[in-house]
């Protein structure tokens, strides 16, 4: 049976009601949530977000003041660096001295610390506004949804351009394109008729009309798979869900629209029929193979390992999950490295979900660990993810014209990664959480 060909509803109205019980939530969270104060005598109070006439919010201003800054893009490191945040971006920075400070600035005093770009985590799940919190107090200022069950992140997304300090900057992807969408058909009404498909979400029209409702309702990107999933023991990860063909009139229905498409992936068949059917990005890949990364590397496709998510499976008390995760982790290890050597493009992501939220610095570890650079592997969560998101004129910098987003690290992250596991202080758009 096939979905009739009829175009979903215009989205206004649903996109409408996001904004404005998204900014209902930021008013709420707001006010239940008191600034955070920093350690005693380290730094004024710096100015909240501030609040223009249409509603929008523009950041708070505060200047970064000490500390070792490290630019990801050209690896300068400049001790002793001040950043002048003006309205959520950054206006200038550089060495003491050499750098402006407005009269009467908040200022945040960096003394001691090295200062880096926020952080992007370009593979997890916030379906809650507690989870968008908890991301960005590990660091994570931006990131890239890998989906939600009923459309929260295209939410969270208008929460944090409502009240920066609350959630990272978002990069929706609405519901997940896969063969069953369980309780997800009843995230909106146009998706209901799928419910009646004895295949579930195979057929062109069906394909094209989850990809159609998702744009229609706000997402920035589609994701989908190509292969079962890793973390349920009932499935078999080297199991493929979505033939080339259908996986391209994804694609097909996505680049339509101007997006792009990432997808859940495992066996060295199923990477390569999603890249060669023209995917974005290539997530968890623990097989991908060389002439799938050399054809990555031909399309620019990039690849999001999500090593965290793997390494998580071997701490499972499930028997099956925890020798699954024993033996993908290290094959996922060599792929990464293999990529990195062929020049193919890395973005980190932790694929956290179900309310546990894992640092991001965490897989910056990871990526070291795989054989790495440390600049290298730090680049995989500031410029490398920010180019993936489309935000390389926004984010993974602290220089003039880029977001006020910063994280204050105790320790040297060229020397130990893991310093960024545990962020001191988070700058969200010029606010200081």
């Amino acid at each position: 049976m096939c979905v009739e060909a009829l175009p979903p509803p215009p989205g206004r109205l649903t996109r409408r009601g996001v904004l404005a019980g998204a900014a209902a939530l930021a008013g709420t969270m707001a006010a239940a949530t008191p600034a955070a104060a920093g350690p005693a005598g380290r730094d004024t109070p710096p100015h909240a977000a501030r609040t223009t006439s249409g509603g929008a919010t523009r950041g708070g201003s505060l200047v970064i003041r000490g500390g070792t800054l490290l630019d990801p893009a050209t690896g300068e490191v400049t001790e002793n660096a001040v950043v002048v945040i003006r309205n959520g971006t950054v206006h200038a920075s550089g060495p003491r001295g050499s750098v402006t400070v407005p009269r009467d600035a908040d200022v945040l005093d960096a003394d001691g610390r090295w200062v880096l770009p926020g952080l992007v985590d370009a593979h997890i799940h916030l379906s809650t506004a507690a989870e968008a919190r908890d991301a960005l107090r590990r660091g994570a200022t931006s990131a890239r949804s890998g989906s939600t069950s009923f459309y929260q992140d295209v939410a969270v997304r208008e929460l944090a351009r409502h009240s920066p300090e609350l959630a990272p900057r978002l990069t929706a992807a609405g519901i997940f394109v896969t063969p069953d969408l369980g309780e997800t058909v009843l995230a909106d009404p146009d998706l209901t008729p799928l419910a009646r498909l004895k295949d579930g979400v195979r057929s062109a029209e069906a394909l094209r009309r989850v990809v159609e409702v998702n744009i229609a309702r706000g997402a920035d990107v589609i994701k989908t798979r190509v292969n079962e999933r890793a973390g349920l023991p009932e499935q078999d990860p080297l199991v493929q869900v979505y033939s080339h063909e259908q996986l391209s009139e994804i694609v097909t229905a996505a680049r339509r629209r101007g997006k792009g498409v990432l997808c859940h992936s495992y066996s060295e068949q199923g990477c390569h029929d999603a890249v060669t059917a023209g995917i974005r990005s290539l997530e968890h890949g623990a097989f991908v193979g060389e002439r799938t990364l050399s054809e990555m590397r031909r399309r620019g496709t990039y690849f999001t390992p999500t090593l965290t998510a793997i390494a998580g499976l071997a701490q499972s008390t499930d028997p099956v999950l925890a020798e699954r995760g024993r033996t993908y982790l290290p094959v996922l290890k060599r792929a990464v490295l293999a990529a990195h050597e062929l020049g193919v493009p890395l973005a980190a992501g932790t694929d956290s979900s179900g309310g546990t939220v894992r640092p991001i610095g965490r897989e910056v570890e990871l990526m070291r660990a795989a054989g790495l650079p440390a600049l290298d592997a730090i680049r995989t969560a500031t410029t490398g993810a920010a180019r993936l998101l489309g935000l390389e004129r926004t984010a993974g910098r602290l220089t003039r014209g880029f977001a006020g987003d910063a994280i204050l690290v105790d320790g040297d992250p060229l020397a130990d990664v893991t310093v960024l596991e545990r962020p001191v202080r988070v700058v969200r758009a010029g606010i200081a959480l």
